[in-house]
């Protein structure tokens, strides 16, 4: 009798290990969805950031949220650095008017990740104003609690 109830003690032993386990398994895994979620949308708030500051043509704040090595390939394949684009934007050689948010997706590799959006906007480049169908395609990278664009590619969809 004694060696069967030193059984049961063991099994419940046992199975409430397993149960705490479980448990924190789960808090962990809450927890680490949570995490990508909080980025998430930092991501997507970063990103329709400097669409609006490309709208209000404020270059100073678009400026804080770009690597110092930013570059912006256009659709035509034409890659622009980070001043010569901020030129264009101020002297509106390059207008943005306002755009329609499309679809976006994320992708989240720890301190690294990939943003696609598609975009219907309306801007004038180079002296065409067109509503454009863009999609970008941004990398970011986290620094000290921030996503920082590090590039942006543009084609058409």
């Amino acid at each position: 009798m004694k060696r069967f109830i030193k059984l049961l003690f063991l099994i419940f032993i046992f199975n409430s290990t397993i149960a705490c386990s479980q448990t924190k398994l789960k808090q962990q895994g809450i927890m680490e969805t949570d995490k990508i979620d909080t980025n998430k949308s930092e991501i997507l708030d970063v990103t329709r950031q400097l669409t609006q500051l490309m709208i209000d043509k404020n270059t100073v704040e678009i400026k804080k949220i770009l690597d110092q090595g930013f570059t912006l390939t256009h659709i035509t394949g034409y890659v622009q650095s980070k001043d010569e684009w901020f030129s264009e934007i101020e002297s509106e050689r390059m207008k943005y008017y306002s755009y329609t948010e499309v679809k976006t997706s994320v992708k989240i590799d720890e301190d690294k990740a990939v943003f696609v959006g598609q975009n219907l906007l309306d801007a004038r480049i180079w002296g065409t104003r067109n509503n454009w169908r863009l999609q970008q395609t941004m990398h970011l990278e986290k620094r000290k609690g921030k996503w920082i664009i590090l590039n942006s590619v543009a084609i058409t969809f």
